[in-house]
């Protein structure tokens, strides 16, 4: 071996989807258009295949995901050893209604009007 190379090995990143698994098909062509890698599907996660990627940059992508599709509100990514995962805030599970405003009685709006 020469002085200067690297004996560099194929490694597999995983992204989790958590809750988005209906997104799967879209991270999956956002990832391959903007990693230039293979990307492929296992059960709920996705494999990238790659020699060159760091997790680091695998996260900054799906972070880029996640804010081009609406999602920056309500999820977050992490990373925990070679797996990027995308989190849901705590907070953003429950939905909040609006109070409805009612209108005043009929006889009040008479009397504002003389």
């Amino acid at each position: 071996m020469f002085f200067g190379q690297k004996n560099r090995r194929q490694i597999e990143l995983q992204v989790d989807l958590g809750d988005l698994q209906n997104e799967k098909e879209h991270l999956l062509s956002f990832l391959q258009s903007k990693l230039k890698v293979s990307v492929t599907p296992v059960k709920n996660k996705l494999t990238v295949n790659t020699e060159k990627l760091s997790t680091r940059e695998v996260q900054r992508v799906v972070t880029k995901f996640v804010y081009h599709r609406n999602f920056s509100n309500t999820h977050w990514v992490s990373i925990k050893g070679t797996t990027v995962k995308i989190n849901r805030f705590k907070g953003s599970a429950k939905k909040r209604k609006k109070h409805k405003k009612t209108m005043p009685h009929q006889t009040a709006i008479q009397s504002w009007g003389l």
